[in-house]
């Protein structure tokens, strides 16, 4: 698991760029279309958590104990319900949304292999 915790957190980083650009252009197109849509402040949210999460991932890889995994459990799961519940006219948060909800149902495996 510790692989996978170095590998997904690397990815998270790089991810968050990507939805942070594309966030803002999907903020810029419900603005100008004024739409009321906020999938471009939803993708915003979760590029935050993404990169929280891949930090935290880093950080703890080699670490033992629940904590670190409950941490992952919780910013990619709130990652993952907030673009799942906003993704609006930004289709790809769906995406960005699923990575994390592997992320988090990674982070349960790994909670229950060491047990």
């Amino acid at each position: 698991m510790r692989v996978w915790k170095l590998v997904s957190g690397i990815l998270s980083i790089i991810l968050f760029a990507v939805v942070m650009f594309q966030s803002c252009a999907a903020g810029v197109v419900n603005a100008l279309e004024d739409n009321g849509g906020i999938s471009g402040s939803v993708g915003v949210i979760v590029g935050i958590l993404m990169l929280a999460g891949g930090i935290v991932s880093i950080a703890t890889r080699n670490k033992t104990g629940k904590g670190h995994d409950i941490a992952l459990i919780v910013l990619f799961g709130l990652a993952a319900v907030f673009g799942f519940a906003g993704y609006g006219n930004y289709s790809d948060l769906v995406i960005w949304s699923v990575w994390c909800l592997i992320n988090a149902v990674l982070a349960v495996v790994s909670i229950i292999k060491n047990r």
